[in-house]
């Protein structure tokens, strides 16, 4: 081992934040911090944005691009180097970006004061992370490749080793081991270290994993002693659990085994620590399951990712509501936390090698995660497996968002073949035409800046639904609505302001959703053509099969069903997002839509009524 040699350490704060809960701070407590991270002195290196900072700024009424030029100004006058998480062709989002909005993207970034990109494709292929290479250099920033580490009979030491040193021939300026569920193994990760490092030993490698699992801290040890040159960490009180590994344990480590590594100024430790505290306290706390502060063995047999659990335990009580809901109906004993979470981890199992072992990040992780919560539902319910399969995971299972690791079971394969699915095998990027011109106009119509940089005209083609929401003020809105409803829960006191709230009621067997306010207040006006006015008995009724919030379109090349319309069997007649995921709902009958039951953005729980179709 080359002793000595020298160790950095970069601080994943974007990524410590979702990593234990849903949220990141808002731009003042971001810039609040910012001077204290510096003043540590022991950062070579800050995550400063990625997909959820985006969306978690518009839905704060915040604008994501001040936020990002705000955060990483102080950075870069202090020579500390930023970096961010890009998802290949997936940009910033879950779904696949349009080739141009992808190259607008580094162009955006690298002018905000981003230095670094961080590219990953969910799905290891190359062909959706080369052309990110040549974006990133054309705009100045450096490009960074990753391996979605994950652990299955198919992600071997070679076949890690193979795809690093293609994408350093392809030019890549550096390679990141990205460990995001912590299940890499730690011998094995010094192997795929020390392969590239022998090949090219030019190239920075960085290590990012999360503790969850219980490997990390003997991983970063042996790709340390194989060659690793950044190690990403978190710090307390985020630390840990379905997080990183804590900065202060690193650091010991690595110094007792001969390293060079930078002092930490022991003082600002302690004010940025104070401030999470603070920001936690705020309101950012009450989105962090204190399952998350955890670590568990359990998350070596599904794999999940660290990112993903922080949000998943959140979604988990929603999922297991309905669940006992449906079993209270039918008196069946219901179901606890716990046992919902090892179905689910044991369904994961199931579905992950069927699918053909995506590797187990965003967005892919999403998708077996809600393909396996929605079979788990659906089996509880007594249903049958793969019902409700969402658009965005069939593009993955036909190859539309790259090539799948693995074969795909034979019973996915004649679901696809029954439905009539076709399977695809060219360039990804070929399904998703170009879409700045048609965002330009859109903005040009709606008498909105496309911004400095055409930064506005970037968010608002990467994040369309969420941008117009913003724009609205209805993002900002619904986000306050939720930190108080999770207030009032918190200290269980009546909710102050007496909001609307909406409920279910059954009268003679039959629900009604009826909005009930008290004193004064205003009721929102009804939706056009809403339930209110529209004659009992015009029409069936279309029930949302899940929770989540209501949309008729997920973006802007579809055009809202509107009353009057005529709709067919099988048509797409609106979208329930939840987990993430916009998940298709299609007619069950054909007919006119003589009623929407909801309006864009609202909140649904399983069985409301979405529409009716007479």
């Amino acid at each position: 081992m080359n002793m000595k040699r020298e160790v950095k350490f970069s601080l994943v704060f974007r990524d410590m934040w979702q990593s234990a809960g849903k949220y990141v701070p808002r731009v003042d407590q971001l810039v609040k911090v910012a001077p204290a991270i510096i003043e540590m002195g022991c950062f070579a290196r800050v995550e400063t944005n990625g997909g959820g900072f985006e969306q978690v700024n518009l839905l704060f009424g915040e604008n994501p691009n001040k936020a990002v030029r705000d955060w990483t100004k102080p950075f870069q006058e202090a020579g500390i180097q930023t970096h961010m998480l890009d998802r290949a062709l997936n940009g910033l989002r879950m779904s696949p970006v349009p080739a141009d909005v992808r190259k607008l993207f580094y162009k955006v970034k690298k002018v905000q004061g981003t230095d670094i990109t961080r590219t990953f494709c969910g799905l290891n292929d190359v062909r959706n992370i080369i052309p990110s290479i040549k974006y990133a250099k054309e705009a100045g920033m450096i490009s960074q490749c990753s391996l979605s580490i994950t652990h299955s009979p198919i992600h071997t030491v070679e076949y890690y080793t193979d795809m690093a040193l293609e994408l350093i021939k392809e030019g890549a300026d550096e390679i990141c081991i990205k460990d995001m569920a912590g299940v890499g193994r730690p011998v094995s990760l010094g192997k795929i270290v020390a392969n590239i490092k022998k090949a090219h030993p030019e190239i920075p490698i960085q290590y990012h994993s999360h503790a969850g699992p219980g490997f990390n801290m003997a991983s970063i040890l042996e790709v340390c002693d194989a060659g690793c040159d950044y190690i990403d960490v978190g710090m307390e009180p985020l630390s840990w659990g379905t997080g990183h590994a804590d900065l202060l344990s690193v650091h010991a480590m690595l110094k007792d085994a001969g390293y060079q590594v930078p002092d930490i100024n022991m003082e600002a430790y302690m004010k940025v620590r104070a401030m999470v505290q603070e920001f936690m306290d705020d309101f950012l706390g009450l989105y962090i399951s204190p399952k998350n502060r955890l670590m568990n063995s359990l998350l070596i047999g599904p794999g999940l990712p660290g990112g993903m659990m922080g949000s998943l335990m959140a979604d988990l009580e929603a999922n297991l509501e309905s669940i006992n809901k449906y079993k209270a109906k039918r008196n069946l004993p219901f179901m606890t936390q716990g046992q919902l979470l090892i179905k689910l981890f044991d369904e994961v199992a199931y579905v992950w090698p069927r699918v053909g072992y995506p590797p187990l990040v965003t967005p892919f992780s999403q998708y077996v995660k809600n393909l396996a919560m929605m079979n788990v539902m659906a089996m509880e319910k007594g249903k049958e497996r793969w019902g409700m399969i969402a658009d965005d995971i069939w593009d993955m299972i036909l190859g539309k968002a790259g090539r799948l690791p693995g074969a795909l079971a034979p019973e996915i394969i004649e679901k696809a073949e029954r439905e009539g699915r076709k399977f695809f095998d060219g360039d990804p990027q070929e399904n998703y035409p170009d879409a700045l011109d048609k965002y330009r106009k859109l903005m040009k119509e709606n008498k909105w800046d496309t911004g400095e940089d055409d930064e506005e005209l970037f968010e608002y083609a990467m994040h369309p639904a969420q941008y117009e929401a913003y724009k609205s003020g209805k993002a900002k809105e619904d986000f306050l609505a939720e930190v108080a409803k999770k207030r009032a829960e918190k200290e269980k006191a009546p909710d102050e302001d007496a909001k609307p709230k909406t409920l279910t009621v059954q009268v003679d067997g039959q629900a009604y959703r009826v909005t009930v306010a008290y004193g004064d207040a205003e009721l929102p006006a009804t939706a056009a053509g809403a339930v209110a006015a529209v004659p009992t008995g015009a029409g069936k009724e279309v029930l949302s099969p899940l929770e989540g919030k209501f949309f008729l379109t997920k973006d802007a090349q579809e055009t809202a069903l509107q009353v009057g319309d005529t709709v067919k069997e099988g048509d797409v007649i609106c979208y329930v997002e939840a987990m993430k995921t916009y998940n298709a709902i299609r007619a069950e009958f054909g007919g006119t839509v003589t009623a929407i039951c909801a309006n864009p953005g609202d909140a649904v729980s399983e069985d409301d009524v979405l529409m009716m179709i007479g």
